[in-house]
């Protein structure tokens, strides 16, 4: 098969939606792909927009928070009578009434919530806090990769993770139509909006026979030298079988597009493909205008968010033990609801860690530091005490083995000391 011709009748499209150049470079499928069954996973979600952390994680014990928002406020668990109340955790906090699908994972000892956590910049951009957030360089702007590319590049290969897991060109995957910022860097990444997405196409013909033999016969230079890795991932994720995937243990995933990636997120861990750190994001977290309380606006994110999570703790059943959910956002909000419903871009929010290896179960980790008008950031928000990157290392170092987190995270001075004991 000659070159030209090939091009001429195929017009060639590689749909890798966001695969990066450098994994057409340089990947290496040198593995036996059934032997990465069980390894270490970190998926991370994020919420982007700034989740109101407050209604969130509720602070039903503070007096300041019913203070700041009368409308707003999500009832103490006693004065919801069950009802639209908060969904009390340990008689100071709570989980907005939205969230019941997590408290079993409390329950179980499965979620730690971290509160008063973010970015030390005192940034209101959604657009820096993200950057901020998600190269782990907060105020720097230069930082060209993510701290999750920097986390696979250091550690070059993950020695929790099943064997062959460093050389899957699915080692890192996120459900996204492009790379996000926290995983751009050297190390190769795979984006797809889809897992049957992830294919070879062309408009004419049998796209894999042709590029195959196009790749046999020598002429390899049009796929950079790696067509038989690209075949081979192919083979991996046909074998998923994606259309046919059914849950277990009668998990129901919500129908839309954020509980759809963490369904498919579940099927390439459970398809031993060696998944070592997935992403995913979703929107419409930024409610200025008609926030709501028990019902309205976030709820009705936070119910998605929260029962998409649910169903793939459920879905993974024992090899939770494997696996850390970490979610966050770039800021939190005011503490002071506005004159339109809602609230305005704040300063500390929350986070959730999920997974079966908790430091200290049934725990809201954290330093509080008050909704008392003395006692808030700039005299209108929730004050950080935790900084996101305490988190972020401690988890990438207990669970996922990552010894240098000052490569990691440049700049950052804090150490294990700082790290909260979210992970035992």
């Amino acid at each position: 098969m000659d070159r030209r011709v090939f091009l001429k009748g195929g017009a060639l499209s590689l749909l890798t939606l966001g695969l990066s150049p450098s994994f057409l470079r340089r990947t290496a499928l040198a593995m036996d792909l059934p032997r990465a069954a069980r390894g270490k996973t970190l998926i991370v979600l994020f919420q982007r927009g700034a989740a109101d952390a407050l209604n969130v994680l509720v602070p039903f014990g503070d007096r300041g928070y019913y203070a700041a928002r009368p409308q707003l406020a999500i009832p103490s668990p006693a004065r919801g009578n069950g009802t639209g109340g908060a969904i009390d955790l340990d008689g100071y906090f709570g989980l907005h009434p939205a969230m019941a699908s997590l408290k079993p994972l409390w329950d179980r000892g499965l979620l730690a919530p971290v509160h008063a956590v973010g970015s030390p910049s005192a940034t209101r951009s959604h657009f820096d806090a993200q950057d901020y957030m998600e190269t782990g360089t907060p105020d720097r702007k230069g930082t060209t990769d993510g701290w999750l590319n920097r986390y696979l590049a250091v550690k070059g290969t993950c020695e929790s993770c099943a064997p062959g897991a460093a050389t899957s060109p699915f080692r890192a995957v996120a459900m996204s139509a492009q790379t996000p910022r926290i995983l751009e860097g050297s190390s190769p990444v795979v984006a797809m909006n889809a897992i049957e997405e992830f294919s070879i196409r062309t408009n004419g013909g049998d796209a894999e026979k042709r590029l195959e033999a196009l790749y046999r016969t020598g002429n390899a230079d049009l796929i950079h030298g790696s067509g038989s890795d690209m075949f081979e991932a192919l083979k991996v994720l046909r074998a998923a079988n994606p259309l046919q995937y059914k849950p277990a243990a009668g998990a129901a995933y919500p129908r839309s597009p954020f509980g759809q990636r963490l369904l498919q997120i579940a099927q390439l861990i459970k398809a031993g493909v060696g998944l070592e750190v997935a992403f995913a994001d979703v929107g419409g977290w930024d409610t200025h205008v008609n926030q709501g309380g028990a019902q309205g606006q976030l709820a009705n994110r936070l119910r998605d968010f929260s029962d998409a999570i649910a169903a793939l703790v459920t879905d993974l059943g024992d090899r939770m033990g494997d696996v850390v959910i970490l979610t966050c956002s770039e800021f939190g909000r005011t503490v002071r609801q506005n004159g339109t419903g809602g609230t305005d871009h704040g300063h500390a929010g929350a986070m959730f860690v999920l997974g079966g290896a908790l430091g200290s179960a049934r725990k809201v980790h954290g330093r509080w530091p008050g909704l008392a008008p003395e006692q808030l950031y700039e005299g209108r928000d929730l004050a950080l005490t935790t900084d996101f990157r305490a988190v972020f290392s401690e988890i990438a170092n207990k669970h996922l083995g990552a010894t240098d987190t000052s490569t990691m995270f440049p700049g950052y001075t804090g150490s294990a000391k700082d790290w909260l004991g979210v992970l035992g």
